[in-house]
């Protein structure tokens, strides 16, 4: 195999940290990040997928604001070099330390605008438009993509892609490692009917040493992950998170990177984050709906995801539903299950 020399190497990308959370639409907004990052100090978070024409289009900041979630990573979805590069040097401006470019989300709408995970089958149009964010920030640049689409995905299709962007400079790259089937799957379903094979990503990492592939796809427990470190360096878990938060935590115990939380201070501070958001007119729905998962496992965790589902949505929902939503659980143990 020959590995491909880039036009400009870029150092950061030779360092990564060992997890992150995906890019998830409807979910990575910036009030779960918040949530996130006072569970986990190092992992790198990635917020939803926004879209060149909604930042250049409107005004920025409605979609870029963020607070406390640093290290944490912009995704867009684009297709044009001119515009992600624009939105390149507002997601510096932010205060972004990454800026991932969507080349992996399979949805019709997405397809639509010829984004997402269309643009696996023009590589050097990916390319270009890698260029011209680069060139134009000083942030680093990743690609997020699958390992092809339809039925174009063989290794050598894979490597098709990965080829020119890693000539443009490209030195991360994150890989759900199943194909994206654009037509006759559901956003849903491309998340788990094509098969896994995550051995095309252990086999391009060493086509291309010099490069980070970050693994994602199937990834639900500690002991996947464990299973999958023994492989590659980096790991991106998405909806298992989500749906348990503390999942982060448990995973930071298990790679030795962790430091001791109180999940009780926890919620506490993010009920204080939640107050200060409603003061700024934030309506509660858009916050407590990432809170579900919150006692995942524990006794009257039923109970209060019903509370809180029945009455989050009402117009003069305040911190008193989540507070009744509390009561209707048990009081939690706060040396278990997280304080590990």
């Amino acid at each position: 195999m020959v590995h491909y020399l880039p036009s400009k190497i870029n150092s950061e990308f030779m360092t990564h940290p060992i997890l992150s959370v995906a890019p998830m639409m409807g979910c990575t907004d910036r009030h779960f990040r918040y949530l996130l990052r006072l569970i986990s100090p190092k992992a790198l978070l990635y917020s939803e997928m926004i879209t060149t024409g909604a930042l250049l289009y409107n005004a920025p900041e409605a979609f870029l604001q963020h607070a406390q979630d640093e290290p944490v990573a912009l995704q867009l979805g684009g297709s044009d070099p001119k515009a992600l590069a624009a939105c390149a040097v507002l997601a510096e401006s932010f205060g972004y330390q990454e800026v991932n470019l969507n080349c992996g989300c399979p949805s019709d709408r997405v397809q639509t605008g010829g984004i997402g995970a269309c643009l696996m089958a023009t590589p050097e149009v990916v390319a270009d438009c890698y260029r011209a964010m680069q060139a134009a920030t000083a942030l680093p640049i990743t690609i997020k993509c699958r390992i092809g689409i339809d039925d174009h995905d063989s290794y050598d299709d894979f490597l098709g892609f990965i080829a020119p962007n890693y000539e443009a400079g490209c030195r991360l790259f994150v890989v759900h490692a199943r194909a994206a089937i654009l037509k006759g799957l559901s956003p849903k379903d491309n998340r788990e009917i094509p098969p896994l094979k995550y051995d095309y990503v252990t086999r391009i990492q060493k086509d291309f040493p010099k490069a980070v592939f970050v693994l994602n796809g199937g990834l639900k427990t500690v002991e996947d992950v464990l299973a999958a470190r023994a492989q590659v360096s980096s790991l991106m878990l998405g909806r298992a998170i989500y749906n348990d938060p503390w999942l982060l935590h448990r995973l930071d115990v298990a790679l030795d990177q962790a430091h001791a939380i109180d999940p009780a201070a926890i919620i506490d501070q993010f009920r204080d984050y939640m107050q200060v958001q409603l003061a700024q007119g934030v309506r509660l729905k858009h916050m407590t709906r990432h809170l579900l998962g919150l006692y995942l496992g524990q006794p009257g965790a039923r109970s209060y995801r019903r509370y809180l589902s029945e009455h989050m949505f009402e117009d003069d929902a305040g911190i008193e539903v989540f507070d009744r939503a509390i009561t209707h659980r048990q009081t939690p143990n706060r040396t278990a299950p997280y304080d590990e």
